[in-house]
């Protein structure tokens, strides 16, 4: 994995869309893949909560006949946290300030989250190759 594409797609998306505060990548298990997250903020267990949460989101989303889960989003007082499907296999968190702009996020958050799926299945090498 390219580990240092994925952080440039986190980053990217920092740069597109004021207010976001931190960011994460995660297995759909839970397990940490990548964080951009304040100190005060524990990225293994953040990437835990978000899988639970994700988990929880997905199954309620088959269940009622809704199709693929494409993300969830929780709203505090001072901010709110986007959680997003990457394919099958992967998840990213999105925290931001009051002042972030959802909407705007998820539209940035759609081509991201396709590259960071080839970038976790590495398929843009064999894509590349093929001159796809």
């Amino acid at each position: 994995m390219d580990h240092k594409a994925l952080a440039q797609e986190m980053r990217g998306l920092r740069e597109q869309v004021s207010g976001i505060t931190d960011t994460a990548v995660a297995a759909a298990d839970g397990l940490l893949i990548a964080a951009d997250t304040a100190d005060f903020i524990d990225p293994e267990g953040l990437a835990a909560l978000a899988a639970a949460g994700l988990g929880l989101a997905r199954r309620t989303s088959e269940a009622t006949a809704r199709g693929a889960l494409h993300r969830t989003v929780t709203y505090g007082s001072h901010g709110c946290a986007a959680f997003y499907a990457v394919g099958d296999t992967a998840l990213m968190v999105v925290l931001g300030d009051e002042g972030m702009d959802v909407e705007r996020l998820h539209r940035a958050t759609q081509p991201a989250l396709r590259r960071i799926d080839l970038i976790l299945t590495e398929r843009t090498t064999e894509k590349t190759a093929e001159g796809v």
